[in-house]
């Protein structure tokens, strides 16, 4: 019992070290990356799934306050509260991929000029700008530099959120799985919006 017991704990260790969760955050990445480049994955299989997947981990870092605001005493809250950036950075890096497969697969300044300035692909260029300000500064030096207007800045993932899905919902052939992933999201900030207003008001 004494050896099971110390692999269990061993297991536990691995599972919330940050380096497993880089590792299951970033594996799918490089395998959609790898089977791309193999030919086994069309462009726009390759750009959807990064596109989706990136949105996903987005709402999942969103969905950690109203979470916490549910259940103030779950287990796993300093797990979710140390986790968090990590999943802003990888949400980051799948969108960066995504706009990588875009700019290789149009390989022509104009016409990703032409494209970008029409509101479907400036949502995204402009999502895609925030969320490259936001991993920048994902790290405790800019935490402690910037102190209180780290939070204000970080609050731009709302607007990045709707700009992703103003991207997603036009450029969809099927905007009807963008719309379920909105319509989620939209629950989890409207209890969290009535949940700290009723804090305010006591």
């Amino acid at each position: 019992r004494g050896i099971a017991d110390k692999i269990e704990s061993a297991c536990n260790e691995i599972i919330k070290s940050k380096y497993f969760l880089w590792m299951a955050l970033f594996v799918p990445l490089i395998i959609i990356s790898i089977r791309y480049y193999e030919g086994s994955l069309f462009y726009g299989e390759a750009v959807h799934l990064t596109g989706r997947i990136s949105i996903q981990l987005m709402m999942f870092t969103m969905f950690i306050s109203p979470f916490l605001l549910m259940f103030p005493k779950s287990t796993i809250k300093s797990w979710l509260l140390l986790s968090r950036r990590y999943f802003g950075v990888a949400s980051f890096s799948f969108a960066f991929i995504h706009t990588y497969f875009y700019l290789v697969r149009v390989s022509s300044l104009e016409a990703t000029f032409m494209e970008g300035i029409s509101f479907e692909y400036l949502s995204g260029w402009l999502a895609m700008v925030i969320f490259l300000i936001l991993a920048l500064t994902s790290n405790n030096y800019s935490v402690n530099h910037l102190g209180i207007n780290w939070k204000k800045l970080h609050r731009f993932i709302y607007l990045a959120s709707i700009l992703s899905f103003i991207h997603w919902l036009l450029i969809a052939f099927d905007p009807y799985v963008g719309m379920l992933h909105l319509f989620i999201m939209s629950l989890f900030e409207i209890y969290r919006i009535a949940k700290v207003r009723t804090r305010l008001r006591h």
